[in-house]
C-alpha cells in the first residue's frame, strides 16, 4: 500500500498551544464549538452532474444550504509536563488546542463530530458566529467508530440540522463535498468524487470500521468530524481520516475517508439514548478462503472463513469453536491448520469477514447467533453467545 499511514482529519496539530510548545493530545478539557455562518454567495456555475437523483445543486448552492449548520470545534486539553531538568521545578501543567469540525442533526441542539476530536473532555463551551459563548455538554462517545455527540442548549430557531443521506446508495464516481476547518481556515468547502466504497479504517480503540466512504475531496487536518454531502445537500458521511503519503507529509494527497452516515445514524440514535454504545463480541479472528485453497486443503466447501485464533473465555470459545493448532505457507500467505472452518452465521452464507462483523453488529452483547461449520468433514451448528466488545482489542 503506497502510503505512510493513516492519520485522523480532525486535530490540527502543533498549533495554537496557549503555554509552551504544544503536543497535541486525544484528551480535551475545554471545547469550543463555533457555528460557520454561510458566506454571501453569488452564482457559482460549478455543478454536479447526477441524473439518477435528479438536478443537483451548484457547490455553491450546497454551501449556502449547509454551512450554517457545520461548526468549528476547537478542544482544550490541560497536560502534565516533565520536571525542569536543571532546576528540578514540576510537574508543569499546559495547556494545547486542536481543531476539529462538526454538524448540527437536530433542533434538540445535538451536534456530531468525531471521538477523537473530543475525547475526554470535561467542559464544552460553544462560540457561534455572532460570538455569543453559551456551555454545552458530551452526550456520548463512541471510540469503536471514532464518533461523539454533543448538545448545545440555543433557539431551536438559531439552528440549522443537515439533512442525512442514504451512504448504502452512494456509488463510486458520486460527487461529494466537504465542508470544515481544514487547518483552522474556516468555512472551507472542498469538492471531489467518491473515489471508492466498503475500504475499511481503524478506529481510535484500533477496532475497524467498516463500509467507509473513500473520496478524492481534499480533506485536511480539522476537516475531521465535519460532512460529506452529496450533490443533493445530504450529509453521506462523517469526514474522519486521511492517508499521508511515504515522504512523511501528514496533508492531503487525495485520499480521505468518512464514516458512513447510516453507521453515524445507528450510533448517535444510541449515545443520545445511553451515551455509549454497546458493541457485540464474538471473540475471534479469520481467515476468507477462496475455491482454490478450499480445493488444495480439500475443505468440503469453497467458501467460508478458516478460524485463525479464538479469545480464551470468549462467547466462542465457550461455544466450543476451534482455531488450528498451526500453520501452513501457501504462496508466501499463512493459512491455519486444522481450524475449524466457517460457513454461515445466522442463515446467512459467508464468504468474507465484513459479512460477519455486519452480522454481529446488529446484535447486542447477550444475544446468540448460530455457526454452521465444518470441522474436517463433520457439519456442526454452535449457537455463540456474544459478549460484550471492551475498550480496545484484547491479544
Amino acid at each position: 500500500m503506497p502510503i505512510g499511514a493513516l492519520v485522523g482529519a480532525g486535530v490540527l496539530g502543533g498549533v495554537l498551544a496557549l503555554v509552551g510548545a504544544a503536543t497535541l493530545g486525544v484528551g480535551a478539557e475545554t471545547t469550543t464549538v463555533r457555528e460557520l455562518e454561510a458566506a454571501p454567495g453569488g452564482y457559482s456555475p460549478t455543478a454536479f452532474e447526477n441524473t439518477k437523483v435528479g438536478k443537483a445543486l451548484t457547490i455553491n448552492e450546497i454551501f449556502r444550504r449547509d454551512a450554517p449548520g457545520v461548526v468549528q470545534v476547537t478542544s482544550t486539553q490541560v497536560v502534565a509536563t516533565a520536571p525542569d531538568p536543571f532546576f528540578g521545578f514540576g510537574p508543569q501543567t499546559q495547556k494545547e488546542t486542536a481543531l476539529g469540525s462538526g454538524f448540527v442533526m437536530d433542533k434538540a441542539g445535538h451536534v456530531v463530530t468525531n471521538y477523537h476530536v473530543v475525547a475526554r473532555a470535561r467542559l464544552v463551551q460553544v462560540s457561534f458566529s455572532s460570538s455569543d459563548n453559551m456551555k454545552a455538554r458530551v452526550v456520548g462517545l463512541d471510540p469503536s467508530t471514532d464518533l461523539a455527540v454533543l448538545q448545545i442548549d440555543a433557539r431551536s430557531r438559531a439552528l440549522t440540522p443537515l439533512a442525512f443521506g442514504n451512504s448504502d446508495r452512494v456509488r463510486v464516481g458520486d460527487s461529494v463535498v466537504a465542508i470544515g476547518n481544514p487547518l483552522g481556515y474556516d468555512r472551507s468547502v472542498t469538492a471531489g468524487i467518491v473515489s471508492a466504497v466498503q475500504r475499511a479504517i481503524s478506529a481510535p480503540n484500533q477496532y475497524p470500521i467498516d463500509h467507509v466512504i473513500q473520496t478524492d475531496a481534499p480533506i485536511n487536518h480539522g476537516n475531521s468530524g465535519g460532512p460529506l454531502i452529496n450533490s443533493r445537500g445530504q450529509v453521506v458521511g462523517v469526514n474522519a481520516q486521511i492517508a499521508t503519503g511515504s515522504s512523511g507529509s501528514d496533508g492531503n494527497i487525495g485520499i480521505g475517508f468518512a464514516i458512513p452516515i447510516n453507521t453515524v445514524r445507528t450510533v448517535v440514535a444510541q449515545l443520545i439514548k445511553k451515551g455509549k454504545v454497546d458493541h457485540a463480541y464474538i471473540g475471534i479472528t479469520a481467515k476468507p478462503i477462496t475455491p482454490e485453497i478450499a480445493r488444495l486443503f480439500k475443505f468440503p466447501a469453497d467458501r467460508g472463513l478458516l478460524v485463525a485464533t479464538v479469545e480464551p473465555g470468549s462467547g466462542a470459545a465457550a461455544a466450543g469453536l476451534r482455531a488450528g493448532s498451526g500453520t501452513t505457507v501457501v504462496s508466501g500467505e499463512s493459512w491455519p491448520v486444522g481450524s475449524d472452518l466457517i460457513v454461515s452465521a445466522d442463515g446467512v452464507p459467508l464468504s468474507s469477514i465484513d459479512q460477519l462483523r455486519d452480522l454481529i453488529g446488529a446484535k447486542s452483547p447477550g444475544d446468540s447467533i448460530p455457526l454452521t461449520i465444518y470441522r474436517g468433514t463433520r457439519k456442526l451448528t454452535l449457537n455463540v453467545k456474544l459478549g460484550r466488545q471492551s475498550s480496545s482489542p484484547r491479544g
